[in-house]
């Protein structure tokens, strides 16, 4: 039995994590990016072959942009930022639940900005489960 790290996220642990919640829809864009969107929109990207590093980044609240780039492996995402979206530059710096908090806040944000039908055709919001 292979153990998970408690530290980082690996492509595989974002797929599973993320691919079976509602609406999400999963693809490769700019050569080895995978892309996860609910209704069409970006929330998540992360190298599918693990290079630079296993950068992780998605969209935050407009509140806590600063807050999270002032933390040491953690930027400003790429032609993103305007949007206030980040970079972790070190996931293995990062609990893994609290990548996937993360993550799942990523998805509920561009969840919201939805229309309420399609809001409501996909369902309750998922949850991350706390590792024992």
């Amino acid at each position: 039995m292979t153990r998970q790290p408690a530290n980082g996220l690996t492509a595989a642990q974002l797929k599973a994590l993320c691919g079976h919640w509602p609406g999400v829809t999963r693809d490769t864009k700019w050569g080895v990016d995978m892309v996860f969107s609910v209704g069409g929109k970006m929330f998540a990207v992360m190298p599918s072959d693990g290079s630079e590093g296993g950068r992780l980044s998605f969209k935050v609240a407009d509140d806590r942009f600063l807050e999270l780039t002032d933390q040491p492996g953690i930027i400003p995402a790429p032609y993103l930022a305007r949007a206030h979206w980040i970079s972790i530059t070190e996931p293995q710096r990062f609990a893994t639940v609290e990548l996937e908090t993360f993550i799942l806040d990523a998805y509920t944000l561009i969840r919201a900005k939805l229309t309420k039908k399609l809001q409501a055709e996909l369902g309750p919001l998922p949850t991350v489960k706390a590792k024992k």
